[in-house]
């Protein structure tokens, strides 16, 4: 059976390719093998570069095109070929060096440097480089861009909604009022820290040997400062040096960055929740979609499918990340290779928060909010009110304000009319009493519009 987007086992490659295709560049094999294959020749190039230490030629402009050329030209045909080499090595890194080492030998300029390829390397110098260029290319180019979006879309919601009253359900039962936009502002502003927390986490990398020490390099090269070159090589990349490692960078920024990301996705899953539940209220329309079907047997049927789907793979992208999390930084000794097969599912964890990104922004799209049906709520819970009342009540004095009006609301049926009787008979001053008839569920919001052109 041929793989296509039918065939596939994970939905990820399957169901859902065409928003998760844009991974395929950062976290397919192919691209995997493509990264350290550009670290292994960034790196030839800065030793053969320290020529006035190293007993070589010095090398030209037209010798660094050349090296420049296999990385740019790099194809499918050469993957396969590193593959074939894999199966008989049994090991991925050195079938990459073996690969380059035989690119490099069609120049005869290049030729006497040949030994210096992969020079005092450890594997996982190499593929913890490419981790970090593949984890900062997602999180610049992918990532953070959907989080804008997201944040965008709540942002003009919670704008076009500030001032649009919501009846607020505390243990799901009617409670203070508040503002639509307010109540989504609220999650934007939960988003917004994530969003900025993400953009500063340090990526990290390091190229110091086998256990860290730079052993190899000094053996081969005393007089130079091989702590100096190596920072030089990984701040050249565009990400942040580690000064002190054993065999392996130890991952903890890919935790701070998993955090972070399990974090704002935990937001999304309790934001998805709550429009569920208004959309079950009523509270918001999904826009009708003619060609659309909500239930296979009842044709009236509209479905929050959308946020249902997002919650669902959100749950599964965390549950991936926190094993991460809990798994990455730690290391027998000075390296085990337990990390390496969770390392290779970065990829699968975040294509699953894409989907769900993709997913929550459909949804977004869709709704229409109905204001009908927010006011006709509110005008049947004049209880809440009570709140305001036994406050006034509580600054003259009277005494047991809470119990009194407990006994008037709990359980009964409160209208306008017969709160408005209550607070006529209450020993108060009659502005009090005024102020107070002023006071409906649909404006008892407190500062809820102030809030939001605060946040926002």
């Amino acid at each position: 059976m041929e793989l296509s987007e039918l065939t596939a086992i994970s939905p990820i490659d399957g169901r859902y390719a065409n928003s998760t295709k844009v991974l395929r560049e950062i976290f397919s094999e192919f691209s995997f093998l493509k990264y350290r294959l550009h670290i292994e020749i960034e790196w030839f190039k800065k030793i053969i570069n320290i020529h006035d230490v190293l007993d070589f030629d010095n090398i030209e402009d037209q010798d660094i095109l050349f090296l420049d050329r296999i990385i740019k030209n790099f194809n499918e045909k050469d993957a396969i070929s590193i593959k074939k080499i894999e199966k008989k090595t049994n090991h991925d890194i050195k079938a990459l060096e073996y690969f380059l080492k035989e690119k490099i030998s069609k120049s005869k300029k290049l030729l006497q440097f040949l030994e210096l390829v992969h020079f005092a390397c450890t594997s996982e110098d190499i593929n913890n480089i490419a981790y970090a260029l593949m984890i900062k290319k997602a999180r610049d180019k992918i990532i953070l861009p959907l989080w804008k979006k997201i944040i965008d879309f709540l942002k003009k919601m919670s704008i076009k909604y500030k001032n649009i009253p919501i009846l607020s359900l505390t243990h799901g039962q009617p409670a203070t009022p508040s503002t639509v936009g307010k109540e989504i502002a609220n999650f934007y502003y939960r988003i917004q820290r994530q969003y900025n927390i993400l953009k500063k986490i340090e990526i990290l990398g390091k190229i110091n040997g086998t256990t860290g020490n730079y052993n190899a390099h000094l053996a081969g090269y005393p007089k130079i400062n091989w702590q100096k070159v190596s920072k030089e090589f990984i701040t050249s990349l565009e990400i942040s040096w580690n000064p002190c490692t054993t065999q392996i960078e130890p991952h903890d920024y890919i935790a701070e960055f998993f955090g972070c990301i399990s974090l704002f996705n935990t937001i999304l899953i309790d934001f998805n929740r709550d429009i569920w539940g208004y959309i079950s209220l009523n509270y918001f329309k999904q826009k009708r979609i003619d060609h659309e079907i909500g239930s296979s047997i009842m044709p009236h049927k509209i479905n929050p499918i959308n946020f249902e789907n997002s919650e669902g793979n959100l749950g599964l992208s965390n549950a991936l990340m926190n094993h991460m999390i809990n798994k990455l930084p730690i290391s027998r000794w000075q390296r085990d290779l337990s990390d390496s097969t969770v390392l290779r599912n970065i990829g699968v964890t975040i294509s699953y928060s894409i989907i769900a990104y993709h997913s929550l922004l459909s949804g977004l799209s869709k709704l229409e909010i109905n204001v009908k049906q927010l006011i006709d709520n509110l005008n049947k819970n004049w209880s809440v009110l009570s709140e305001p009342v036994q406050t006034v009540m509580r600054r003259y004095k009277i005494k047991n304000a809470y119990e009194k009006l407990k006994k008037f609301t709990r359980g009964e049926k409160i209208d306008k009319l017969n709160m408005h009787q209550f607070i006529e008979n209450l020993n108060i001053p009659k502005e009090e009493k005024e102020r107070l008839k002023k006071i409906s569920p649909s404006n008892y919001v407190g500062l809820a519009e102030k809030i939001v052109d605060e946040v926002i």
